[in-house]
């Protein structure tokens, strides 16, 4: 990359960054070009030699944050071949392989999924987990021998209820850690044991926890 390449690049994140920065406070239809300037640091002229509309920036900013979605999961392979070679006993929607990767592209971009879930149609939100639902859901349910007809309506239980999960997540800064998160997610899709199950063996490490945790029962 040429030096006016590189300069080129960084004008387009600093406006993409700068649009993510307002849609976590402002509805799309309500910000001007102005305020995406402003927010960059750069002139409208500027702006208009990248782009026609803020719909054009839009596009922009849905592509890179599909490919960085996308490089959190680079071993995608892997995990369809061990879905294949899976036993069905131990086969379940919701494991910790792919839920990790997922989840620290979540925690390393709360700016992101924060515009998305304000905006989630001009943001395409649903669309980040168009790869989980195709490499991963799909065929578990194909596996199990679930209809078609059906997928819809388990895709969206499980799909929903993790949108759920990381949006209170999001609430408190991501302080939970995302092994933690993943354990919670897991506990809600397989329970086991009660209150007892794989969430709180892995949350409860300490001694003092596992006393607290004693008492509870």
């Amino acid at each position: 990359m040429n030096k006016s390449e590189s300069k080129y690049f960084n004008t387009a994140l600093c406006m993409d960054k700068a649009l993510i920065s307002l849609l976590k406070v402002k509805d799309l239809e309500y910000i001007t070009v102005k305020e995406i300037c402003e927010k960059a640091g750069v002139n409208r002229s500027t702006f208009y030699l990248h782009y026609e509309t803020i719909a054009d920036l839009v596009h922009e900013a849905i592509e890179t944050m599909n490919q960085r979605f996308m490089s959190y999961f680079a071993d995608a392979k892997g995990i369809e071949e061990e879905l294949d070679h899976t036993d069905l006993s131990n086969l379940v929607l919701i494991t910790r392989d792919y839920l990790y990767p997922y989840l620290r592209f979540v925690s390393e971009n709360k700016d992101l999924y924060r515009a998305a879930f304000r905006n989630p149609r001009e943001m395409q939100a649903n669309a980040r987990y168009g790869y989980i639902k195709k490499y991963i859901i799909e065929p578990i349910l194909k596996r199990f021998g679930v209809p078609d007809a059906y997928w819809r309506y388990y895709i969206a239980y499980y799909i929903n209820g993790t949108m759920a999960i990381i949006k209170e997540w999001l609430e408190t800064e991501c302080q939970d850690s995302v092994e933690t998160i993943a354990a919670v997610i897991e506990e809600c899709v397989r329970p086991d044991n009660g209150a007892q199950g794989r969430m709180y063996g892995e949350i409860y490490e300490t001694p003092a926890d596992k006393a607290a945790l004693e008492k509870m029962e």
